[in-house]
């Protein structure tokens, strides 16, 4: 395991670039508008952090479950695996990894059922969560190909409260913890290192509490030009959500999302 994160596979492999991502987007977006396409990685980033909260998971295995979902769809198409098989995958895949311990298969499976037909029913109306525990066997060992077996993930929130602590304003911790969540539902993981991200939470949390911190940051001999990047990023997210009625909306969307068009063999014996 990498101690540092400049050693390791999360620097060297997974900070991707924009231009690689709208590439690898291209088919999706053939299909998907921009907009609707960022409703289904939002909406599946908040199944994710329900169903991790659901089962009593720290927020380092939500962040890192979600992490490994945008990873997988940052180099596949939605039509590869239903991101609807593949959130309760990576969920499971992050609780072995935060060495958190191995969820049962059969809670991971039945909280996902009781969440289908209550909190998300507006999504998938009369519809069952129509996966058992051997698609997610053999959907983890997919993910684990794509991912390259990287599986360590350096999250904003240890450098987060190092920097609240280094800056003496504990009181920026709450709130700026709450957009280092939200920044999960954009492409920030995917392209900056974890400080960079900590810092922009940090910025935001100053604006909102009206606290000057030029001084601070310029001590810091930082690249604030990608700090304001990713400030413009989270600003985006919540821009897109101020329009965004996912009761109304949600199941239109998924609708039009492009499906897998064939099951796996063991996949459609068990449906």
């Amino acid at each position: 395991m990498a101690g540092n994160f400049w050693q390791s596979s999360h620097c060297a492999q997974w900070l991707l670039e924009r231009v690689d991502l709208a590439r690898d987007r291209h088919s999706d977006l053939q299909v998907l508008s921009e907009d609707d396409y960022q409703k289904i990685i939002i909406f599946f980033a908040g199944f994710i952090q329900t169903l991790g909260e659901q089962l009593k998971l720290r927020q380092q295995v939500i962040a890192t479950a979600t992490v490994f979902f945008k990873r997988f769809y940052a180099l596949n198409p939605l039509k590869s695996i239903d991101p609807l098989l593949m959130a309760p995958t990576c969920i499971f895949l992050s609780s072995k990894v935060e060495e958190f311990g191995m969820i049962s298969t059969s809670r991971l499976i039945n909280t996902c059922t009781s969440m289908i037909k209550s909190k998300y029913a507006y999504a998938y109306p009369n519809q069952d969560f129509p996966y058992r525990v051997n698609n997610v066997l053999e959907c983890e060992f997919y993910l684990l190909e794509n991912m390259d077996c990287c599986l360590i993930v350096f999250q904003p929130y240890r450098p987060l409260v190092q920097y609240c602590q280094d800056f003496g304003c504990d009181d920026l911790l709450p709130i700026a913890w709450r957009i280092v969540n939200d920044s999960l539902r954009t492409d920030v993981s995917l392209l900056y290192p974890p400080y960079q991200i900590a810092l922009a939470c940090i910025h935001m949390a100053c604006v909102i509490h009206n606290k000057d911190c030029k001084n601070w940051f310029a001590e810091l001999r930082v690249d604030l030009e990608k700090v304001q990047e990713i400030s413009k990023y989270i600003l985006q997210l919540y821009e897109l959500w101020k329009n965004f009625d996912e009761k109304k909306d949600m199941s239109g969307i998924l609708q039009k999302m492009p499906k897998p068009k064939l099951n796996p063999p063991s996949m459609q014996q068990t449906n």
